[in-house]
């Protein structure tokens, strides 16, 4: 996804949810922070978004901009109507968003994730997409590590979860990194 498509779901997804701020919580939130992020990075065709003050308005936009609706067949790209809940998030979040609005997004606002909450919600996740994207973002030097852990230790896990993502971190840095 190129961020011109994140703004055009922006604009659409606030027209349909009749709210003219969006939150994109999925990986395509790093077109906020990096508009020009590495292709490895935008290889999804799809945003994770909810409306900020209407999210029981997502099934809206999952269903008029969704997979398979005739905006995803027109444009090869599409929104995925999520709840405020379906990311596992560090504390204070909402005050790090990064908001994309320009004349593209006529007026709306697409609030993403800072990098490193969702590197943390990445982690969190846990599958091999998610950690490749991890990955991706540690081997282009887009998150400083210690900076990632102190937002692993913020999320709102039991303890054990919180070393085991650490050790799933520190494998990836291991992985990732060079010297």
């Amino acid at each position: 996804m190129k961020r011109s498509e994140l703004e055009h779901i922006v604009r659409a997804g606030s027209v349909i949810s009749e709210d003219s701020e969006l939150v994109i919580i999925g990986s395509q939130a790093i077109l906020g922070q990096f508009p020009d992020a590495p292709i490895e990075l935008l290889e999804s065709q799809e945003a994770d978004v909810f409306p900020r003050n209407k999210p029981e308005r997502s099934d809206q936009i999952d269903g008029a901009i969704g997979e398979r609706s005739l905006f995803h067949q027109t444009h090869g790209y599409y929104a995925h109507g999520v709840s405020p809940e379906t990311a596992t998030l560090p504390a204070g979040w909402e005050g790090r968003l990064i908001p994309v609005r320009n004349e593209n997004t006529r007026g709306a606002t697409g609030w993403c994730l800072e990098v490193h909450d969702l590197a943390a919600s990445k982690l969190a996740a846990g599958r091999e997409k998610d950690l490749d994207f991890v990955g991706a973002l540690l081997k282009h030097k887009m998150v400083d590590t210690r900076l990632l852990k102190e937002r692993l230790a913020a999320l709102n896990l039991e303890i054990g979860r919180k070393q085991a993502l650490e050790q799933r971190l520190n494998r990836l840095i291991a992985n990732h990194v060079k010297s």
